[in-house]
């Protein structure tokens, strides 16, 4: 594993198209499978509609909000360049990680960087960037939400040197040190099955709510295709004409056939194994005073 800190920043946009390995888009959200683990007080920028997640634009809106906010702070160097980023990268060799260990590997990090203080209720926004195979980036604004400039560690890229051999020691991954054991193989295998079930489990889970959410009879999309398939079929039975009731009777067929295919889908959704419980909430777009200072999620990203 070797952590790189990336030049200070005065945006987010462009170490978070680094880390998404795309650009920063207006059209594409980001959920808990990607951004695994962030600061604190995130949730409290998340109203109480979870249907519609951030996009990226709006998550590097987020990110660079303090800086509009607290204008005043600079860093010890003078600047403003206040956006902070590391990338973690692991050996080519090293078996693939699951949601959670991506997730307390950042919040280490995040730890040793300083910009995550148990009990620190002002500490500045960042967030963890999954997006690429074997990476994991962490983007941070160093403005608190004090309006205190982030004190971060001195000889920090020793600190993140050492907090990765350790991490290496607890989940069995390679050391750019030592290269790969071949005395681990075995052990590196079963954590690769391990793993695999574990993916595949949260795969079952996840297409199950999915099959359920489609054969949801009330607020489904088939529920509502179908409300709308007997709306028009009850409209036509009171046309005088002749091709009505013919038609209306063939809506209504249609509209039978869309609820047996929700039933399907109900005892296919009751086979695989139930979601697991949802982890806290991502941002959907946020309040607008959450970030009145600056631009808004409208202006920059719909």
């Amino acid at each position: 594993m070797i952590i790189r800190i990336g030049p200070r920043d005065l945006s987010a946009v462009e170490p978070l198209a680094e880390a998404l390995g795309r650009p920063v888009s207006d059209q594409e959200g980001l959920t808990d499978h990607t951004v695994v683990a962030h600061w604190q007080n995130l949730d409290l920028y998340t109203p109480l509609d979870e249907a519609q997640t951030w996009t990226t634009a709006e998550f590097a809106e987020h990110l660079d909000a303090p800086n509009w906010r607290y204008p005043v702070p600079v860093s010890p160097r003078g600047d403003r360049r206040a956006i902070w980023h590391a990338d973690v990268r692991l050996h080519p060799d090293d078996r693939e990680l699951t949601g959670p260990e991506w997730t307390e590997i950042a919040h280490r990090i995040a730890r040793t960087a300083g910009i995550q203080r148990p009990g620190d209720d002002h500490g500045c926004r960042w967030i963890a960037v999954q997006a690429q195979p074997g990476r994991l980036d962490l983007l941070a604004n160093l403005i608190r939400a004090d309006g205190i400039w982030t004190a971060q560690p001195h000889r920090l890229p020793a600190l993140l040197a050492a907090e990765s051999r350790r991490i290496e020691a607890e989940l069995d991954l390679i050391s750019p040190r030592t290269g790969p054991d071949p005395q681990q193989a075995v052990q590196r295998a079963r954590f690769a099955e391990r793993s695999r079930q574990a993916g595949s489990a949260e795969t079952a889970s996840q297409l199950a709510g999915l099959l359920r959410q489609l054969a949801d009879k009330r607020t489904g999309p088939l529920a509502t295709v179908r409300g709308l398939i007997e709306h028009a079929a009850h409209r036509l039975e009171g046309l005088p004409d002749a091709y009505g009731p013919d038609s209306a009777h063939q809506l209504e067929m249609v509209a039978r056939r869309l609820y047996g295919i929700q039933q399907s889908l109900e005892s296919m959704a009751a086979t695989l194994p139930a979601p697991s419980p949802p982890s806290p909430g991502w941002p959907t777009r946020p309040p607008a005073p959450a970030i009145s200072t600056g631009p808004t999620a409208t202006q920059l990203a719909r």
